[in-house]
């Protein structure tokens, strides 16, 4: 069993089992979970968006957010035990960060935020819809696929970040040309495929009789996603934008 997602892989459930009806995880108990730590994401979201609408300054915040939310999401990686405390504080942090990204976008291009947020729910309900259905199926070369490529986008950024650090701008993620729009959908398609296959994995583990606990950091795994698909469809509408 594995997934892109590398928040959820292939050995999250290794090893573990509980028993009985009230210690083990469910597929409702981490959609109700998913919607609290969503809850923390935008009463975070909220605190900075005012405060950058208003004052024009809130990247103390979003730093803050930023920095303390990959800490947190490490924290939680490697310590899934201690998920029902850190997966909260984690989307409370990048409530933070996205808040005050999302007032910066919204400032400079009317209306994208909005557009951006419905567009990032469309996806997940649709895919959502898609996979109990079963139109997608999730076999073992669709999750080594979507596992390289996501990979693949991984390194590239991280590569692009480095030569930022010496001046050097990779246009293919900047560009609003047709390379530089084609990048950012194939990257949206890639962040979206990857809630199909943290659906499988969460019902897996549910399947497998998880602990309690794993509802919360199932549904960690799955905001994260959320929060990476979010953040590409925005800069993929900024790009469309400056297009006009």
């Amino acid at each position: 069993m594995r997934t892109a997602n590398p928040i959820l892989n292939a050995k999250t459930f290794s090893g573990m089992r509980s028993f009985g009806d009230t210690n083990t995880m469910t597929i409702n108990g981490t959609a109700l979970k998913t919607g609290a730590l969503l809850l923390l994401v935008v009463c975070g979201a909220i605190f900075t968006w005012n405060r950058a609408m208003a004052t024009g300054q809130s990247s103390g915040w979003v730093i803050a957010g930023a920095i303390g939310g990959f800490i947190v999401a490490l924290v939680t990686a490697f310590k899934k035990e201690w998920s029902p405390f850190t997966a909260p504080l984690y989307a409370g942090l990048e409530g933070l960060f996205l808040g005050g990204i999302s007032a910066v976008f919204e400032m400079r291009f009317p209306g994208i935020v909005f557009n951006a947020v419905c567009l990032t729910f469309g996806t997940l309900f649709s895919l959502l819809f898609v996979y109990q259905t079963g139109w997608i199926k999730v076999t073992e070369n669709f999750r080594l696929g979507l596992f390289a490529a996501t990979g693949g986008i991984m390194m590239f950024y991280f590569v692009a970040m480095i030569l930022r650090m010496f001046g050097v701008d990779v246009p293919l993620i900047h560009s609003t040309g047709i390379f530089g729009i084609g990048f950012s959908l194939v990257v949206v398609v890639i962040a979206a495929l990857n809630l199909v296959l943290d659906f499988d994995f969460i019902e897996n583990g549910a399947a497998a009789g998880a602990p309690k606990y794993m509802e919360w950091y199932g549904a960690f795994g799955l905001l994260v996603t959320l929060v990476w698909l979010y953040l590409e469809i925005l800069r993929l509408l900024s790009k469309l934008q400056r297009r006009d």
